[in-house]
């Protein structure tokens, strides 16, 4: 005890050591050596590991407190501060640090890139560049947002900036105002943009807020600037600029709400969301230059420094880029699929023992698939030629499903996830967020499990049907003895690559889920129903009616419809491109790895070693599992991001759904008869909240 109580008190005074060191290098620091001194600083409040953000917080503490009790101390790092905020060139910094470019995936990639094998030049002029040159690691920012706003405030307190930055900051607010013509300008230039005109075109017919604020703000800018020069205070608020951009802000919601319905184009999904950080800067900076107590503008100090330090670490960053572009993707695609997905989620026992029935179908049709597929690979094919024919046998057997309304069970997952997370921020409050969405956990779990027992019944009863039936017509049996041997060991968990195989086919399950979000929102946004139409031909061979219903028809089942042929299409060509790529690249699918088995093992004739029939049940098994796992759990990510639930929540919902689970573990298998009110009211609320009533599966 001694020891450790001997070890800390020596480990503070070292630290408080170190801290005196850089705040002497501070005071006898000239202009030049400012910079590098602040570094300093900064480089000792940084932890030497990143997750000991607690010795950020103690150091930043032993800072507060040397500050409060040593004058000297305060007036060199407030001076330093002070010059560095005045004396550098802060315009870049305000207007541009942390708002969204208007550069594409490929061009943001591309310049990582190229920054990443030649940095650029920083300019200790520039405010900007000197954040960078301050906070230089790029993973600065953790530690910087681990430190709760009140300390960070309780330092800026410390500091006592009131009278000193009066005195050395005049020029602050002219910089200010700078930035705040910028922005302006900036917002309205998107306000003019086609994308935006074209989703509201009452922009064109009446006076757009989007200028007319660029107007009162210029208005606003020469009264401030006459005001400052004149010692006076301003006669001009802002008042009038915060309700012409809460119009700005009405006009991106109704757009925002109308592309639910008719579509968005990536374009218009990456300019609503600059158009609403410049509109958050643009406030950010009002409030920055209002006349306020000392300890509030230090809040919004705090606020715009913990944001500028994210921006500038992460502003090379290729994981952050990839995820802006996953959001905006996301936001466009999965609101058209969690559409689709209410299609796959039962309430009452009639959808129940409908989905059974639709699921059944598709289990009749999938052995016939096997079959032709089996067919084709006894054939020598060239591997493009085969990646053909595998890729038209699926997609357009998937497409065939479709159009009979039957239903894939692993292709659910993709679907419910996307409704899943809109309804649940759609939900009013976290409580209601909670309930809603375990209710509909519970009831997607117990779609999917009625669902797989429909594909899985008839997916090895018909092969085994189907099979006897050529022996007994033919003498012979459909597979040859070693293809069925092969066909059992391509299942088995141990002896090959089975369950990766199946996160494989998981992965195509979830883009074929985007795929069919992508082509609904494209069918509305881009209008083909409408074009369609002005076909004379189409009109010609269809007549009118009919070529208005088929154009109805597109308009409500594209998606679907290239869902389900691309998800073929990948499942056909997959193993085509690990052949191509020498990597051991292959599906598999839960029905189809049934098909197969059931094929096997009248081959067989059903003589096999017990523990072999185990482990192919088991890997069959997996398979589904897998499938649906590795499927579900990237689809929920996505729609999570795109629909921006709180990642807090998804931990209580899953403790919620455990808790329904123990309470009632038959209701993840089998609908109650009649749901009890309060049970019948949360689940239509869910049904509400996502857009609508859920019909019976299809």
């Amino acid at each position: 005890m001694l020891k450790r109580w001997f070890g800390a008190e020596r480990q503070a005074a070292r630290t408080r050591k170190q801290l005196d060191a850089a705040i002497e290098r501070l005071q006898s620091a000239d202009a030049a050596q400012r910079l590098p001194a602040l570094a300093a600083l900064v480089r000792w409040l940084r932890p030497r590991r990143l997750r000991d953000t607690a010795v950020a917080r103690e150091r930043l503490q032993v800072l507060v407190e040397c500050v409060r009790s040593d004058a000297a101390a305060r007036a060199a790092i407030r001076n330093a501060l002070l010059w560095l905020v005045t004396d550098t060139q802060p315009l870049r910094l305000l207007s541009d640090s942390g708002i969204l470019s208007g550069q594409g995936f490929v061009g943001g990639l591309w310049r990582r890139f190229v920054h990443g094998l030649l940095p650029d030049e920083l300019d200790p002029a520039q405010l900007r560049d000197a954040v960078n040159l301050l906070f230089a690691r790029r993973d600065d920012y953790v530690w910087v947002e681990a430190i709760a706003d009140a300390d960070w405030v309780g330092f800026l307190d410390a500091l006592d900036l009131g009278a000193a930055g009066r005195e050395h900051g005049r020029r602050l607010p002219f910089q200010i105002l700078e930035a705040l013509q910028v922005v302006s300008y900036r917002i309205a230039a998107l306000g003019l943009e086609p994308e935006l005109v074209r989703n509201h075109p009452a922009i064109e017919r009446y006076e757009s807020p989007f200028l007319t604020q660029n107007v009162e703000m210029r208005q606003f800018i020469d009264e401030h600037q006459t005001a400052i020069a004149d010692k006076r205070d301003p006669a001009l608020d802002d008042k009038h600029l915060l309700v012409l951009l809460g119009q700005c802000e009405q006009i991106i919601g109704k757009v925002r709400k109308q592309a639910a319905q008719t579509g968005a184009s990536v374009s218009l999904t990456v300019l609503l969301a600059r158009l609403n950080q410049n509109i958050g800067r643009l406030k950010l900076l009002l409030q920055l230059l209002e006349r306020r107590p000392v300890h509030e503008l230090n809040e919004l100090r705090v606020r715009f420094f913990k944001q500028v330090v994210r921006a500038e670490n992460t502003r090379h960053s290729v994981s952050e880029l990839w995820q802006q572009n996953v959001e905006l993707l996301a936001t466009r695609i999965t609101d058209n699929a969690s559409k689709t997905g209410e299609h796959y989620v039962t309430t009452t026992r009639a959808e129940y023992w409908g989905m059974l029935r639709s699921a059944a179908g598709a289990g009749c049709i999938v052995p016939a698939m096997a079959m032709i597929k089996v067919a084709l690979s006894a054939e020598s094919h060239s591997p493009l030629a085969g990646a053909v024919l595998y890729s038209l046998n699926y997609g357009l057997g998937f497409v065939l499903i479709y159009l009979l309304h039957f239903t894939i069970a692993t292709k659910q997952p993709a679907m419910t996830a996307s409704y899943l997370a809109s309804t649940l921020s759609a939900a009013q409050n976290r409580k209601e967020r909670i309930a809603i969405g375990a209710d509909l956990v519970v009831r997607t779990l117990r779609s999917q499990f009625i669902a797989i027992i429909g594909n899985v019944l008839p997916a090895f009863l018909l092969p085994v049907a189907i099979a006897y039936a050529i022996l007994l017509n033919t003498g012979r049996h459909y597979l040859e003895p070693e293809t069925a041997r092969y066909l059992l060991v391509e299942q088995h968990p141990l002896q090959s690559l089975a369950w990766l195989h199946a996160g494989v086919a998981g992965v195509c399950l979830f883009l074929a889920g985007l795929i069919s979000g992508y082509f609904d929102n494209k069918a509305v946004y881009n209008r083909i129903p409408q074009r369609m139409l002005q076909l004379r031909w189409l009109r010609r061979l269809l007549g009118q009616a009919r070529a208005e219903r088929f154009a109805v028809y597109v308009e409500n089942n594209l998606g679907a419809l290239a869902g389900n042929f691309f998800f073929g299409c990948m499942l056909g060509s997959a193993g085509t491109i690990g052949f191509i790529l020498g990597l051991p690249l292959d599906i598999r699918h839960i029905t189809f790895s049934t098909s197969y088995f059931g094929y096997a093992m009248v081959a067989l004739d059903w003589q096999l070693a017990r523990s072999m029939v185990a482990m192919v049940a088991i890997g069959v098994a997996g398979i589904g599992v897998i499938n649906l796992l590795v499927s579900f759990s990237l689809a929920l990510f996505v729609a999570l991001r795109a629909q921006r639930v709180p990642v807090s929540d998804r931990r209580e919902l899953m403790l919620e759904v455990a808790r329904r689970a123990l309470r009632r573990p038959q209701d993840l298998m089998w609908p109650p008869r009649d749901p009890a009110p309060e049970e019948e009211e949360k689940s239509e609320s869910a049904d509400e909240a996502a857009g609508g009533k859920t019909p019976a599966a299809g």
